[in-house]
């Protein structure tokens, strides 16, 4: 007899569909698979074999050949041990011939006890399932929220092999689960607030610039200034992930493993803060089956360099490609994939490896060697790709001692946030309805950060008061065409805030200000 039954496997953040054949011939009892099968693969048939028995069934006594068809496609990890044991199951009559397996997909990895466990990928396996027309697809009851946010799929949690035989057997019905809704926009965790660092209101109003246009940031400063303090504020000011993004953040997160059980949807902005002594491959991805890197799981998010000169130069370089493509592509042997990597870059450093280079107070202890050692381990073309570089000066005692009477929360500062961005999508949104044809300039630009060259000479031009400016700062600073770029997009995003279309001498003026601190230190 032979059983035909539907899994599905990952490739990158894409999942495709794996079909499960199962020939069963009277003849010496074995079990083979083909179809490229990797060691996690060929070890499920001790994992099936237990699971059958410890289930209360008999092993078939066939001669069984499972192949997993697209044979030229290697296939890796556990979760295709479901789709295997029931096609297994269905071959040897367990699960009755007239059972309908037909637009069934199966996901899962096996105990020996029968128990059904969570795999990596859940929600990309389903999406595939939901492109090849399948519309039921079983899972563990882990896995399960995650891959209810498919539309047009049905997804059953399955705790066990038995619940799953009697389900399909008809002797007693699963219900499909539902998907949680949406969250409320608003609802954002009040743990981290900007009301509660005192002082540095210049900063503040940068990281501020820096949300509404999504752009890099780096702080410099001494030690105990509130770099960090503040830079892990920045998320609660972002504007709430959109349904795509959702999506998106939590196809990275499932097949990296990071998506905590019984999580349907990532809802809130990813933030992640690696420590200075990780390698390149932990920040872009990597591994023998290439898996995503920290730069990928800050996908639609904030990654967060502390102690950035701690940091290896070759983790740092690293990350010029990316800013630049929001995207990575990872190359190995056994095949290419391609992560999304469009996170807002924020770094914190000292200024001097003793941390008092230029403090007003405190002496430097660094000689000029030491600095300029220090300081050399961020490169130009790195700096040249962070938008906003401010200054985070120590407090005088009276601004650490009294209440800010004018400290704003983050969600005041989040307000502003929303609504700028809102006017430039909106400036976007007219831009699409001229071509809506799909070739529009405007697709794939999420933010002022993204803003092409193109585009920039459409929705950049500063008046002549603001051209003045700029030709003066582009002398004096010896600014590369990047830099130019990059000042004209931040100036966007102050005019953003101020609701104007046109961009004045006083936005180009703080943009220009934002930039200009490489120069106090590296020159």
């Amino acid at each position: 007899m032979l059983s035909s039954v539907y899994s599905a496997a990952i490739q990158g953040i894409d999942g495709y569909i794996v079909t499960t054949e199962c020939s069963a011939a009277k003849s010496l009892p074995s079990l083979e698979l083909v179809g490229l099968p990797d060691t996690a693969v060929r070890e499920s048939k001790e994992r099936i074999r237990a699971a059958i028995e410890n289930s209360g069934f008999k092993f078939p006594e066939l001669a069984l050949t499972v192949n997993l068809a697209p044979a030229d496609k290697k296939k890796e990890g556990s979760a295709l041990d479901l789709a295997i044991l029931t096609s297994i199951l269905h071959a040897a009559g367990v699960i009755r011939e007239k059972a309908d397996l037909h637009g069934k997909c199966f996901s899962g990895e096996l105990s020996l006890s029968g128990q059904i466990r969570s795999v990596r990928g859940t929600l990309c396996m389903c999406a595939a399932a939901r492109e090849a027309g399948i519309t039921e697809f079983y899972t563990s009851p882990e896995n399960a929220p995650e891959a209810a946010v498919v539309d047009g799929v049905d997804v059953y949690a399955v705790p066990d092999v038995n619940t799953l035989v009697d389900h399909l057997n008809g002797v007693s019905a699963l219900t499909p689960l539902k998907p949680d809704a949406m969250p409320d926009a608003e609802g954002v965790s009040e743990a981290l607030d900007f009301a509660d660092v005192k002082g540095q209101t210049r900063v503040k109003r940068a990281l501020e610039i820096a949300a509404a246009g999504g752009h890099n940031v780096l702080l410099i400063g001494p030690p105990g200034t509130g770099k960090s303090m503040l830079a892990k504020r920045l998320p609660s000011i972002l504007p709430p992930l959109s349904f795509e993004e959702s999506l998106e953040t939590t196809k990275i997160h499932s097949v990296a493993g990071t998506l905590p059980a019984g999580v349907g949807l990532v809802r809130t902005r990813p933030f992640r803060s690696p420590h200075h002594t990780m390698s390149a491959p932990s920040l872009v991805g990597g591994g023998k089956n290439p898996m995503p890197g920290e730069i990928s799981l800050a996908h639609n998010g904030v990654l967060f360099l502390d102690e950035l000169p701690e940091f290896n130069k070759l983790v740092t370089e690293s990350l010029r490609q990316p800013l630049e493509d929001r995207r990575v592509t990872i190359t190995r042997a056994n095949g290419r994939v391609t992560y999304p990597s469009a996170f807002q870059l924020v770094c914190a450093m000292n200024p001097c490896r003793c941390g008092y280079y230029g403090h007003p107070t405190h002496p430097c202890t660094c000689s000029q060697k030491d600095i300029h050692a220090y300081l050399s381990k961020i490169s130009g073309p790195l700096l040249d790709r962070i938008d906003i570089q401010i200054e985070v000066p120590s407090l005088s005692f009276s601004e650490l001692s009294e209440p800010d009477p004018k400290a704003e929360t983050s969600a005041e500062i989040r307000r502003r946030v929303v609504k700028a961005r809102k006017f430039a999508a909106d400036r976007m949104a007219a831009l699409a309805d001229e071509q809506p044809d799909g070739d529009s300039p405007a697709c794939g630009v999420r933010c002022n950060a993204d803003l092409t060259p193109r585009l920039i000479r459409r929705f950049c031009v500063p008046d002549e008061g603001a051209k003045r400016i700029l030709e003066g700062a582009f002398g004096k600073m010896g600014m590369s065409a990047r830099a130019y770029d990059r000042i004209l997009r931040v100036a966007r995003t102050v005019a953003d805030l101020d609701g104007s279309e046109a961009i004045g001498a006083r936005h180009v003026a703080e943009a220009v200000q934002l930039r200009s601190l490489d120069r106090k230190y590296w020159n």
